[in-house]
């Protein structure tokens, strides 16, 4: 099949499983086609069944913000025409949605070219929905774009639940959930070597990943890996970049933990720094599935998270992770001393995460549901 996929190229969860989606199809002998106003961030190596269209916007006096979406939708016509693409699929509702609605209006309504049927999916991943959809600006027109998706999914039970009630949708959701490539992301000899880097032999390792937003609730981070360090030997490892990292980093020097914690910014290559921790610390205000636990958990990685949103579907409480309510860092440190100060219990934790992201959510069970999704559609359409 010849696929286009849109996402948001920055470092976020959506963006980073449309880039992982893209490469798994390409690996499976798809032809993708990325359009967007840059390359995503995760898309690093070249391969020869993976193209990049970029969206230029011009800048004109007259609009104070350049139209996007507009731009994007006529791309997506463009590339489709030129490249015969099967169909788009877009990730994160606005506006990727509405342009891929257009692309397929154009296309449809081409007076010059033999008229065609372009199908779009529409994969919801959270805020655009539990956030930026429910502005009354935005709702009316996320609401008729996502109804106009030849197929629509979610990538958890929870969001899916969530956009029905919110938005009273009628089309039917399918839930794919996130995936992860069980043969990149994994605990190597190398890793563990590799860990000398960032703890002591006697100390403990800890690590977050986040775009450090609000909602990632990155202080909480700090107090809870504060306890943590009161009681044992540890450092903390702070993956990833956004606006709360200053906060993050002052508040670990009022504590005066500064030099027991490594700011990493963002990383190209997470799966090689989340390998060599012992526990992943996710205390999100919402998490609509927790791809950060999730990497982690195939690393063998422990993961202690909030019990909101998709977390729940993903990690198993006390079998293979830990949750806590949000904002509860106190038992949020509690559960990290006690895998911790354990290491046969933290051996078969360990065990048990990276089972559960094997014969759950690896990329060779997820990928197939998209594919077998596409090929209804194009079965559909014919």
């Amino acid at each position: 099949m010849r696929i286009g996929i849109t996402c948001y190229p920055t470092y976020g969860g959506s963006g980073v499983v449309a880039t992982e989606l893209g490469i798994e199809l390409a690996n499976c002998g798809h032809d993708i086609h990325f359009i967007s106003y840059s390359q995503p961030i995760r898309l690093t190596e070249p391969h020869p069944r993976i193209h990049f269209h970029e969206v230029e916007v011009s800048q004109y006096p007259l609009f104070e913000y350049p139209p996007y979406d507009l731009a994007l939708a006529t791309r997506m016509a463009e590339v489709a025409e030129l490249y015969d693409l099967d169909l788009l699929h877009v990730h994160y509702a606005i506006p990727h949605s509405v342009s891929a609605m257009l692309a397929r209006q154009m296309l449809c309504h081409d007076h010059v070219r033999k008229p065609r049927h372009l199908p779009y999916v529409t994969t919801l991943h959270g805020t655009d929905i539990t956030l930026v959809g429910l502005d009354r600006s935005y709702l009316p027109i996320t609401r008729f774009s996502i109804e106009q998706s030849d197929a629509v999914t979610s990538i958890s039970n929870d969001l899916k639940n969530s956009t029905i009630e919110k938005f009273s949708i009628t089309k039917p959701i399918h839930v794919i959930h996130n995936f992860v490539n069980c043969d990149l992301y994994r605990r190597t000899e190398q890793s563990i070597s590799g860990r000398i880097e960032f703890a002591k032999p006697d100390e403990r390792l800890l690590v977050h990943l986040s775009n450090f937003r609000p909602v990632k609730r990155v202080t909480d981070v700090i107090e809870i890996f504060d306890l943590v360090q009161k009681k044992i030997p540890a450092r903390l490892m702070m993956i990833g970049d956004g606006p709360d990292r200053r906060a993050a980093e002052r508040l670990a020097c009022e504590k005066g933990i500064h030099d027991r914690i490594h700011f990493l910014g963002k990383q190209d290559r997470v799966q090689e720094k989340l390998a060599v921790a012992d526990v992943m610390l996710l205390p999100s205000e919402m998490e609509s599935f927790g791809l950060a636990a999730l990497e982690a958990m195939a690393c063998e990685v422990v993961p202690i998270a909030s019990r909101v949103g998709g977390l729940p579907e993903v990690i198993e409480d006390r079998v293979d992770g830990f949750l806590a309510s949000a904002g509860d860092t106190e038992t949020m440190a509690a559960r990290a001393l006690e895998v911790l100060g354990d290491d046969g219990l933290l051996s078969r934790m360990r065990r048990r995460a990276r089972a559960t992201a094997q014969t759950r959510f690896c990329s060779t069970k997820i990928i197939p549901q998209y594919e077998n999704l596409y090929r209804g559609l194009l079965e559909r359409k014919s």
